[in-house]
């Protein structure tokens, strides 16, 4: 199984292109890395270095991006032909696609046009070339043959005040940054200044697996991306933890004021009598695309003898506003429910045992040390029973026998 490290991002002071960049650089991969990238998409048009600076008393990296100052307007469609005739690898050139497009999205969506001909300096400008395909070669560069590393990332600080762009001054946070931003965790402050730019939020939104709080990891670097600002009191970096994911021991979860409390799920439920019973799976599936962490129907009767569903949701906290809005505009409910609910869980591990030859993956849970529960990946059974010309049923079953043999499965 993959051992691709977790990346867990603070962006509690915001976050941009070149503190990532910066970040990035301070977690030890190589400049040269990240230019290399850029020089494929904009040859020999921008320069990528690197210093060590300090942010209100706190050592940091600097990556500085030089480009020249007369670069022409570009639209998405520019910068698409530009990604797809470049010699990137295949994991960079799909990220920073994947990001160019939100921005143009975006900003298609704010002004009004089709994302297509989005016709806006911040798009095609080199220097946020130079952001969007050096973050990306640099985190595929950290994930190396175990594939794209776990990003999880904080609740963005946004900042506040106004700034001046090529539209004129707007408020803090821009429109670009709050249509980036929907749905995942963000606030204001903690100060009156532009914390998070539309490149950097576009970044965040495409490299992020989850929201909120630093998992449960062993972390081996620590890197601290610097903005180019240094103000008063206020540290204007972003960090980076690298390392990798550790399993967590079974706990039940209390209910009170204390810091796991603060990052228990939350359990969301609803009647509903006067929806098409039709619409039910694109709710369902609307909600896990949402962020939830289950979502499921039960048939109930309510007064006067009226059929209806509950709907319940399982949410992690930090993700709840966006749950719940679209519980909201996917149903005809009114009103929810909302508590937090603890969790015990059994150790649980992912390992393989090979049948015949063909090797399946299998997630195993222990109660004090005692294999409980194995369960095989059923597409790693299906694809082992086409190989075998076997009933998917009996390689199953053989795969549950040799997982709970003594010694069980090999960890991966």
């Amino acid at each position: 199984m993959s051992r691709a490290p977790v990346l867990w991002v603070d962006a509690s002071s915001g976050a941009s292109g070149d503190m990532l960049l910066g970040a990035l650089a301070g977690l030890g991969v190589p400049v040269g890395v990240m230019a290399e990238a850029v020089d494929k998409v904009a040859p020999g048009q921008v320069e990528l270095h690197a210093e060590d600076v300090r942010r209100a008393g706190f050592a940091a990296t600097r990556c500085h991006v030089g480009v020249a100052d007369d670069q022409p307007h570009r639209t998405w469609r520019d910068v698409e032909l530009l990604l797809a005739g470049a010699g990137l690898h295949e994991d960079v050139r799909a990220l920073a696609h994947d990001v160019f497009s939100r921005l143009a999205e975006a900003e298609g969506a704010v002004h009004g046009c089709d994302p297509a001909d989005v016709h806006f300096h911040e798009v095609g400008a080199l220097d946020a070339i130079a952001d969007v395909v050096g973050v990306c070669a640099g985190v595929v560069h950290l994930g190396g043959h175990d594939g794209l590393p776990r990003v999880v990332v904080s609740a963005v600080a946004l900042g506040g005040g106004t700034v001046r762009s090529a539209h004129g001054t707007l408020g803090v946070p821009p429109p670009a940054v709050i249509e980036l931003l929907r749905g995942v965790p963000s606030y204001g402050g903690p100060v009156d200044l532009e914390l998070c730019t539309p490149t950097g939020a576009a970044l965040l939104t495409t490299l992020a697996d989850a929201w909120g709080p630093q998992p449960a990891m062993a972390v081996d670097r620590v890197g601290v991306g610097a903005g180019g600002r240094d103000p008063d009191g206020h540290a204007n970096v972003l960090r980076v933890l690298t390392g990798h994911g550790v399993e967590q021991s079974p706990s039940v979860e209390p209910v009170g004021t204390t810091g796991a409390e603060a990052a228990a799920p939350y359990l969301l439920e609803t009647n509903v009598d006067d929806l098409d019973p039709r619409l039910w799976p694109g709710v369902i599936s609307a909600l896990l695309d949402a962020g939830a962490s289950d979502a499921w129907l039960t048939p109930i009767l309510m007064k006067k003898g009226r059929p209806a569903h509950t709907l319940a949701v399982l949410v992690p906290a930090p993700l709840l506003e966006g749950v719940r809005r679209e519980v909201y505009r996917h149903t005809s409910t009114i009103g929810l429910r909302q508590q937090r609910v603890g969790k015990h869980a059994l150790d649980r591990s992912m390992g393989e045992v090979v049948v015949d030859g063909q090797r399946i993956a299998v997630k195993t849970a222990r109660l004090d040390g005692e294999v409980l529960n194995a369960q095989p990946e059923f597409e790693d059974v299906a694809a082992a029973a086409r190989a075998l010309g076997r009933p998917a049923t009996q390689v199953m079953a053989a795969a549950v026998a040799l997982a709970t043999e003594p010694g069980g499965p090999v960890t991966s």
